[in-house]
Order: structure tokens, then sequence, then C-alpha cells
């Protein structure tokens, strides 16, 4: 609820920015303790001469608005300080959400108008050496510190300026933690980690949310030492600990509309550049093309998301994808590409009570017809009761048949005895 001190503060805040010391602010942005102090004197002294009364609290939460908003994202300095919420979403001035656990939460924090709050948002977008205006209203960038911000101003967004981060996290998830977290079993963690150091061709599908990246980042800690891995994202967020990675990132057209580095631009360039293994944040469009070819070609082990309710769907929105590259190949040819370049697709899911759970590893078995044949060799089961809204359930498996590729691959490396551990 709005206070009965709104008006004035909204006011005051509109004659203290022009009043402050630009030198001496610029000199104690990074300590805030000693800022606030300086911005609180000049509030005090503007109130006495427009004989408006300001309690001292409200002086002191002005003062810090004031800040943050100057030195960091305002009313959202706390919020991206606590490392438990994982997303922060901003609909307009008065509707902040977190999203903790998988569960979205509104705040009490709010901004003073949409004014500061579009400010806030074009502040950050500068930082990140972009542009935001009402040419240019929508933003996707990754900021200084890994997190992803999404940001859409009017003429677009209707009800005030929105603002998404996703933040970054400092931890890199292991299985362990899946596991920990009830994600998977142990089982399903260690038939992972064979497929990682076998070089199988991964594609990780899934909704939004649903930990697809920290998913392939904790594949990604597998992959031997001794491989040169390039890595193509949108907004960079995958973290590999091995030496010989080489990182890229598209880039959106610049102010006169040129300079655009699409996902598709990337993939072509990373094959002239002698990967073992090639790994794409999200397929979005026709690089799925060329995901596939490299897949086929040699570059075992390549990895990719996309966005999928089930490993059936995954499928077909690679053939939509591939379709988006306007090679005019037959539905045969695509999926004959697909059956033979993809082994495994994991389904990643969010579910309704906000855990995250792998509910499928199915592999690909080639084709029946004009149909890819799907067998499912780990899902997730639901308990017909479930408790406190909690979802109950339990990992089983469906054993990996001697003809599987997965086996196949394991065989070569010298791994079968390990998968003979998992499935006897």
């Amino acid at each position: 609820m709005k206070n009965k001190y709104d008006e004035i503060i909204r006011s005051l805040r509109k004659l203290v920015l022009p009043r402050l010391d630009l030198d001496k602010i610029e000199r104690l942005i990074n300590d805030r303790i000693a800022l606030t102090k300086e911005i609180s004197s000049v509030i005090q002294q503007i109130s006495l001469e427009s004989n408006r009364y300001l309690p001292s609290e409200e002086t002191q939460n002005l003062a810090g608005a004031i800040a943050d908003e100057i030195s960091g994202v305002g009313p959202l300095r706390d919020l991206m300080d606590n490392n438990n919420i994982s997303d922060i979403l901003v609909n307009g001035p008065d509707n902040i959400f977190v999203e903790i656990g998988g569960k979205l939460t509104k705040t009490d924090k709010r901004f003073i108008d949409n004014h500061q709050l579009t400010e806030i948002a074009k502040r950050l977008v500068g930082r990140v050496g972009r542009r935001i205006d009402e040419s240019q209203p929508l933003v996707d960038a990754r900021m200084s510190d890994g997190s992803r911000l999404n940001v859409v101003i009017s003429p677009v967004a209707l009800d005030g300026t929105s603002i998404s981060i996703r933040k970054f996290s400092k931890v890199s998830r292991t299985f362990y933690d899946l596991v920990a977290w009830g994600a998977m079993d142990e089982r399903m963690a260690n038939f992972l980690t064979i497929a990682a150091k076998c070089q199988i061709n991964i594609v990780i599908s899934g909704g939004t949310g649903s930990g697809k990246t920290t998913l392939l980042n904790a594949l990604s800690q597998h992959i031997n030492s001794d491989e040169r891995i390039i890595t193509l994202e949108d907004a960079a967020e995958l973290k590999l600990q091995q030496p010989h990675v080489v990182r890229l990132e598209t880039r959106m057209a610049g102010v006169e509309n040129s300079g655009q580095v699409t996902m598709r631009d990337l993939m072509v360039n990373t094959l002239r550049m002698r990967p073992d293994r090639i790994i794409v944040g999200e397929c979005r469009g026709g690089e799925t093309f060329e995901m596939l070819q490299a897949m086929n070609t040699g570059h075992d082990g390549s990895m990719t998301t996309l966005h999928a309710n089930s490993p059936r769907d995954a499928l077909a929105r690679m053939e939509n994808m591939v379709m988006m590259a306007n090679l005019s190949l037959p539905v045969e040819a695509i999926r004959r590409n697909i059956s033979s370049a993809v082994h495994i697709i994991i389904q990643a899911s969010r579910l309704h009570d906000g855990s995250r759970k792998i509910t499928y590893i199915s592999e690909i078995m080639g084709q029946e017809g004009d149909v890819i044949s799907l067998q499912d060799i780990f899902n997730f089961t639901v308990d017909s009761s479930t408790s406190g809204g909690k979802i109950s359930g339990k990992f089983v498996t469906s054993g990996l048949s001697k003809r599987s590729v997965v086996y196949q691959k394991a065989k070569e490396h010298g791994c079968e005895h390990l998968l003979k551990d998992i499935f006897n």
C-alpha cells in the first residue's frame, strides 16, 4: 500500500538528483553508508528550504533508495543479494515477484513510480553496453555478474516497465546436488556420467525454469579434459571447468541495425574451429540443422537444450526448427538426420509443487517407417497419493538394450561394466 508520504518523496526525489555533487557521488559509489549519508544531508537541506516535513525514517528510506538507484538496481538490491532467490520479476513499479524453491511470491518491494523504474532499467541496460528506448523497447542481455537480464519498456509494456532477471548461480551444481534435491536418483546420475564421458549426443528438453541449464552444466563436468569444447549461447550461463574451452555469444543488431551475429552464424563458424564437442545453450531455430550435422559428422558428445514438454514433443520441435532453416528438406530426410544424430533426450520438468525432476531419459532407437522410435530408459512415476501438496513418486527403469547406442559407445570406451552395475 502506498503511504501518505509518497507524493512528498516523489517530489523530493526530483529535487535531490540535480543537487547531488556528481564528483563526490562518483568517489562514494562503492561506499553505500557514506553515499547514503551524503544524500540524506541533501534531502534534509531541501526539506528545510521547501518547508516539507519528512520524518527521519522516511529521510533514510529515501536516501537509501536513491543510493541504490545510483549505484545498483534500486529496491532490487536486497533481492539480488539473496542467494535463495533464483528469479526476480518486475511487472511495473508496484508488482515485484521472486521465485524461491520453484514458487513465485510477491514481495513488499516497490519503485517510487514508473519513471524511476524505467530510469533504473535503462541504467542496467547501459551498463552492459546496450541501448533501450521507444525505437528499441526490448533488450535481452547478460549482466556483469552473469545474470540474465530482459527489459521491456513502453510502448510495448502496457502496465509499466518490465524487468526479468534470471540470477546467475555462483555455485556450479553437480549430480550430487541434483540427487540430494530429489531431481534424479543415483542410478540416473551414474548413467548420465557415463553418457557424458562416452561422447553420447544429448538433447535436454524442458520448459522455462525447469533446470535445463543446471543439468547441462552438471553434464559438462564429466567431459574429458583433453577435448576442445566450444560453447554457443545467447547469454553466457554455462560454467565449464575444462582447460580447453572457447565461449561464443550471439550479438544483437546495433543502433544502425547492423552487426548482428545470430546463433546460426556462430554454429556455421564453429564447424571451422576444429571442435571436439559443441555445446549450444539452446536451439531455437535454423541453427538446429547445423547442430544435427555436427553430431552426424564427427563431433560426438555434443549437447544442447530446447523447449518442449516431453521427449516426443522434443522430436517434433527439432523437425520444426530444421524447417526454419529454409533448406526445403523433406520431412523424411529431417527425421533420418535426427534419428542418426541424437542419442538420448533428457526431459527436465518443473512440477506444480515447485520441485524439479528429470521425468524421462529416453533413447532414440532409429526409425520404424516414418516414425522415430523412442525407448524410455528411466522415467519418474507419480504416486497416487500426495501429502501437503508435495508430489511424491519414484524413478523407475526399464533397463538398457544391448543394441543400444549408449551400450555400444560405453563398450568402445571400456565402460560397459559400469552400465551392468546400474541395470543389474
